[in-house]
């Protein structure tokens, strides 16, 4: 199989970041945003994705963390979108529940070109952290514009906006796991009647 990674460069008079992944890897992160719990939660995409991911973000933090995070979907999208290539083989979509105590969220993706997301999470805090809860929507607004994907986020139960939070990422990690996966009975197919995605 070819080497799925991707290293990418994106920089703004806002932001400067660079994104390495590797579609195939381990789980292996090393982050650095300067936002704690966002860090934390781009852990969770990398563990559970199995996705190696390197992202180094220096951002305008002393406005806020809008740039810096919503910068960061726009850079992961672009790589993702790179490492995975003309998805010959892909099975294209994924799925996942994840639960966290009291909470529970689930996350549909289709990697299918074209962009798109549904997202309905009402967080029960505006602040975790220093992450603005209202910037988990711009983190996959970016992710899902220069991915190519569409998505679908609900969280279904939650009265902590940590675990609800976690339990969207998480969740994304799973359904992007099971999205990247090599199909081997459609080894060299495009997933679509149409031939191409």
């Amino acid at each position: 199989m070819t080497s799925r990674t991707a290293d990418v460069t994106r920089n703004t008079n806002e932001t400067k970041i660079r994104v390495a992944l590797n579609l195939d890897g381990t789980g292996v992160a090393k982050l650095v945003t300067g936002i704690g719990f966002f860090d934390h939660m781009l852990d969770q995409v990398a563990r559970h994705g199995l996705i190696d991911l390197d992202i180094d973000c220096q951002g305008d933090l002393h406005i806020d963390g809008h740039h810096t995070v919503e910068d960061v979907g726009i850079t992961l999208g672009q790589a993702v979108a790179k490492a995975v290539g003309d998805k010959k083989g892909l099975r294209r979509y994924g799925h996942a529940y994840v639960p966290l105590d009291e909470a529970l969220s689930r996350v549909v993706v289709d990697f299918s070109g074209r962009p798109g997301l549904h997202m309905r999470v009402n967080f029960k805090s505006g602040m975790i952290g220093a992450f603005d809860t209202q910037l988990a929507y711009e983190f996959f607004q970016g992710f899902s514009n220069h991915a190519g994907v569409t998505l679908h986020i609900d969280n279904l139960e939650g009265d902590n906006a940590h675990h609800q939070c976690e339990t969207i990422f998480k969740a994304f990690a799973r359904a992007l796991r099971m999205a990247l996966e090599i199909d081997p009975r459609a080894a060299g197919v495009i997933p679509s009647t149409k031939g191409s995605l």
